[in-house]
């Protein structure tokens, strides 16, 4: 994948290309830190299923050890949903966010990590995100749901003289991959849906470049574009995939899929395609509409295994 002037219009996420650009596969003795540890950071009281969704699709994705963190209110019945899993209580703001003082709970030592699916309390989940940063290091990021609002150029909060403090990352440092929707991506680059939806190659390629990260910008075509100006797009799926939970499913398999070892615009394009095919396969059982969320990652091995068995 060295020449870029492949990627002037756009490189088709397909089945050549993606047997081109094989997932990093663990030894046949390999342990589950071989596999890799993911940290999924999400959830809230009112939306604990959001954590439940990502965290099942990482480890349906690959990933050898999990560890959840999320907020006190709702941890326990978050363990008692994934058993496979180590999860951690987090203070809670009065809003029902993640406290940023939080970061001080987290432990270290993870390949990938992903935050934001079903997070409530926007500026706190900025100010935790804003403290984690410095922490990650090279560690691969995905920033789904609340935690992408970390972008957005907005006065958050004043400090004690009463002046405003922008709280906000310009451009990131280290590896990063956000996953809006059209109309998140306008709400973060504060633009229009429509002009997003018009062009969102240009979209997601312009937020990309600015932000220093790579973008997967959801939609019936998936743009997935890295700061140097490459695109992946991917047209597939199906009208039941927009459905509510089905992003924290995808924002999980591309976490589960990074902490294997796969470079995250590897670990972006095969999560998108792999989660497309999974709400293909729904349809075909159940009809186009009326599968859900919760249904999609038990589709994903097989279809991982088929396509890399071709």
């Amino acid at each position: 994948m060295e020449d870029d002037s492949r990627f002037a219009h756009g490189l088709a996420l397909d089945d050549a290309l993606l047997r081109g650009w094989p997932l990093p596969m663990p030894s046949p003795d390999g342990d589950k830190n071989e596999r890799g540890r993911v940290l999924v950071i999400a959830g809230s009281r009112e939306m604990p299923g959001a954590v439940i969704l990502a965290a099942r699709a990482a480890l349906r994705a690959g990933a050898g050890k999990l560890t959840i963190a999320t907020g006190g209110s709702v941890a326990q019945l978050v363990a008692l949903a994934i058993p496979e899993s180590r999860v951690i209580a987090l203070p809670e703001t009065a809003g029902g966010g993640i406290a940023p003082a939080a970061v001080e709970a987290l432990p270290a030592h993870f390949d990938a990590v992903l935050i934001g699916p079903g997070m409530q309390d926007e500026p706190s989940t900025c100010s935790f995100v804003l403290a984690l940063l410095p922490r990650m290091g090279e560690i691969p990021l995905v920033l789904d749901a609340c935690a992408m609002s970390v972008v957005r150029r907005q006065l958050q909060a004043v400090d004690a003289h009463k002046q405003p403090r922008r709280k906000y990352i310009s451009s990131f440092r280290s590896p990063v991959l956000l996953t809006p929707h059209a109309g998140e991506m306008a709400h973060l680059s504060m633009t229009d849906k429509a002009g997003v939806q018009a062009d969102p190659a240009a979209a997601a390629r312009a937020a990309a470049r600015h932000w220093n990260a790579l973008v997967a910008l959801k939609g019936a075509t998936t743009c997935i574009a890295a700061p140097d100006g490459r695109l992946w797009t991917h047209a597939g799926g199906n009208a039941g995939l927009a459905t509510s939970g089905s992003g924290d499913v995808l924002a999980g398999l591309i976490a589960g899929l990074a902490a294997r070892g796969a470079p995250l615009e590897q670990a972006g394009a095969w999560g998108v395609v792999l989660h497309a095919r999974a709400g293909e396969r729904l349809a075909q059982r159940f009809g186009p509409l009326g599968y859900m969320a919760s249904e999609l990652a038990a589709e994903v091995p097989a279809l991982m295994h088929a396509l890399a068995a071709r």
